[in-house]
């Protein structure tokens, strides 16, 4: 097992290769009341039911992926705590991917003003991105994530053998976030990927891609806790990423969007920031060695709708849409203001 020191407004360890049920047994030992959340894809694989009674905690089955992020969601969780009566000594579980996490994290932070939660991440993307920095939040109509806080758990148990249910194309998804990580800090991580065959190499190789790309989140999260500058780093390609997956109504995967805005950032980056363009077609061929996406088809997403979410999105400021660019590998920069037209432009190289 690995661990992995996070520090931010607490100290807490992200455990790569830890078995999830012992911990979820510790877990209750520590707290009065446990409510786990999971959805029921994860309660039927899990056994959560059944888990639930042996082990005595309360189990709450949010409706899969993206959907479950919405204020429908959270009121039900609260009219649960509020039914069990949950206090400071209780706490609340979030087993599955990003999303499933996301959420457990946020009705944390509101009940009384902060309780403990844990995540146990199941996919690969939940792993190594959204359940380790404390980044809570749900969706509204308005754009993804707008609602949210920094609101830390207090471990993370990442099991491995949760990544063997994953479909290729889950696990395809997760390693936009792995490549993400290489692209912005640890180059090493890029080395290896572009060793491997294909995908089920990739998946060989699971305990050390999490371990290197956790390290690199941990890294920079616990620099800046709540995204004063350098925490910003971690959006590369989710600008364009973020349009695209509500524009698609979360249809893609995260890492699917992700995937494309990568190669949207990379080719923004050849006139804003120099990034070499042999280095941009290098990501775009690991992007798809691995089957992920880097093109986009423009009557599904034409540009005026995408440009209308990222002008929305939480990481503009005053108006002027905000990305994170490459000067070259492993070194990540910031592109404050694109021309309008430059931003079409590079829009139309990834359009078909």
């Amino acid at each position: 097992m690995n661990e992995i020191s996070v520090h931010a407004e607490i100290d807490y360890k992200v455990r790569v290769g830890q078995e999830w049920l012992p911990f979820l047994q510790s877990v209750r030992t520590d707290h009065t009341k446990v409510l786990v959340v999971a959805p029921e894809n994860v309660v039927q694989l899990a056994g959560l039911t059944e888990l639930s009674s042996r082990f005595n905690f309360d189990l709450f089955i949010a409706p899969d992926g993206e959907a479950q992020k919405n204020f429908t969601t959270v009121e039900q969780l609260w009219k649960k705590l509020g039914s069990l009566e949950f206090g400071r000594l209780d706490a609340i579980v979030g087993i599955g991917g990003g999303a499933t996490t996301d959420l457990a994290g946020f009705v944390a932070a509101t009940w009384l003003r902060g309780i403990a939660w844990y995540a146990i991440p199941t996919t690969l993307a939940g792993m190594v991105d959204a359940a380790v920095g404390g980044k809570t939040g749900i969706n509204t109509e308005a754009g993804k994530n707008l609602v949210g806080s920094f609101y830390s758990p207090r471990a993370v148990c990442e099991d491995l053998t949760w990544l063997d249910s994953l479909s290729d194309r889950d696990f395809a998804a997760g390693l936009a976030e792995v490549i993400k990580t290489g692209y912005i800090r640890d180059t090493s991580i890029l080395r290896t990927l572009h060793e491997f065959r294909d995908i089920k190499e990739a998946r060989r190789h699971s305990l050390e891609l999490v371990a290197k790309s956790v390290a690199v989140k941990a890294d920079v999260v616990s620099s800046d806790f709540k995204e004063g500058k350098l925490r910003e780093i971690l959006n590369f390609g989710h600008t364009l990423g973020h349009a695209i997956e509500k524009s698609a109504d979360f249809q893609l995967r995260h890492g699917e969007a992700v995937s494309i805005g990568l190669h949207f950032a990379a080719l923004l980056s050849e006139p804003a920031l120099d990034f070499p363009p042999s280095e941009t077609a290098k990501l775009k061929a690991l992007l798809d060695k691995f089957g992920l996406p880097t093109h986009i088809d423009h009557q599904r997403f034409p540009w005026d709708q995408l440009l209308g979410l990222m002008a929305g999105d939480k990481k503009s400021r005053d108006g002027r849409i905000r990305f994170i660019g490459l000067t070259s590998v492993g070194h990540p920069a910031w592109i404050e203001s694109a021309d309008s037209d430059l931003l079409q432009a590079t829009y139309e190289r990834i359009a078909e």
